[in-house]
């Protein structure tokens, strides 16, 4: 079969820029690529509806580390953005896995600097640190037990009441989950995802008016506010299973606009909105970093298996720690 890619047009750092014929069916050429190379595509809800729809797997954070905890495949595509396709490395030492674009990064993750968060451990030597899944890996070596939406909850109740925390990196999960448990030695670092700092609450309002009877269903790392309104709180996928089993027909949904797609696809008879940001010039409840993903990048990245996401080992190992530590409450819990 003829190249569709010229490889010389990859740039230094492996992001490839070349165009795909448009002749090219990139649907059936991506499938044929992950049956040829044993390859799988694990994709965040987050992802344009296209990129779901192509995924062997869609889901959040948590689901996405287990199955690529579980996956027998080769190669690991990871749809999703920088610290997702660590994640799955870290786990996966021995097998290749790919990041489309290696510029998909994370606000959140960003807002914890590991010399600054290094710093700020030490200065609480006797606490628990539980750290937030979307964070590199510099930040997870210097955790005890990672975290994500579906999951901190619980974590964090599995510990004794009297336990000393520090959750990181950010500030509205860790301070929601204070306020849940009503922990008392509960100490937050200052971070936060630009997608949930941008929802307005006075547009929100104001689309309820226009839809009164929709229910606000928020993400947890929305700002206060947004939870004092909000109908249910909760990850990723317990927004998704909450407007499975729910009985109202109208959602004004808190959270990436990504996950629209799944809920529109198990009940296309419901009405899904997503929740306003403060900018209405921009689309701020999207995540630029997730969205620059594309099919095109998906296909070239199979074809030439680059990006290859690399790591040191040593810093593989001491980041796998605390995800096994995860993954290990999370099964006993049955999550």
């Amino acid at each position: 079969m003829k190249s569709i890619v010229n490889k010389s047009d990859l740039e230094e750092f492996g992001f490839i820029t070349a165009k795909v014929d448009p002749n090219c069916n990139v649907v059936e050429e991506i499938n044929r690529l992950k049956k040829e190379k044993n390859a799988v595509i694990l994709a965040h809800f987050y992802q344009e509806g296209e990129i779901q729809d192509i995924a062997d797997y869609v889901g959040d954070s948590l689901a996405l580390a287990q199955h690529a905890e579980a996956t027998q495949a080769d190669i690991i595509l990871f749809a999703g953005v920088h610290f997702m396709a660590e994640t799955a490395k870290i786990l996966n030492p021995n097998k290749k896995v790919l990041l489309p674009d290696l510029k998909a990064g994370c606000s959140l993750a960003d807002s914890c600097n590991p010399v600054d968060f290094e710093k700020f451990v030490k200065e609480h030597p006797d606490y628990t640190v539980i750290s937030y899944i979307n964070t590199t890996a510099e930040i997870k070596a210097l955790t005890d037990i990672i975290c994500t939406s579906s999951n901190a909850m619980q974590i964090v109740n599995s510990l004794p009441e009297d336990e000393k925390i520090l959750f990181a990196p950010d500030r509205n999960l860790g301070n929601y989950i204070k306020s849940s448990t009503g922990r008392s030695n509960f100490v937050v670092w200052e971070g936060a995802c630009h997608v949930h700092e941008q929802f307005s609450l006075e547009r929100i309002l104001e689309l309820k008016k226009t839809y009164p009877d929709a229910k606000i269903i928020a993400h947890p790392e929305c700002q206060k506010p947004i939870l004092l309104v909000a109908d249910h709180i909760g990850s990723t996928l317990s927004l998704l299973n909450f407007t499975k089993t729910d009985t109202a027909t109208e959602y004004i949904v808190a959270t990436e606009t990504g996950i629209l797609h799944q809920m529109r696809k198990f009940h296309p008879e419901k009405t899904f909105l997503a929740a306003p940001p403060k900018d209405s010039t921009c689309a701020c409840n999207d995540c630029s970093y997730m969205k620059l993903n594309t099919m095109e990048k998906i296909y070239k990245a199979l074809l030439y298996e680059l990006p290859e996401l690399t790591m040191d080992e040593e810093l593989r190992k001491k980041s796998e720690k605390p995800i096994r530590r995860m993954l290990e409450i999370s099964a006993k819990l049955g999550l």
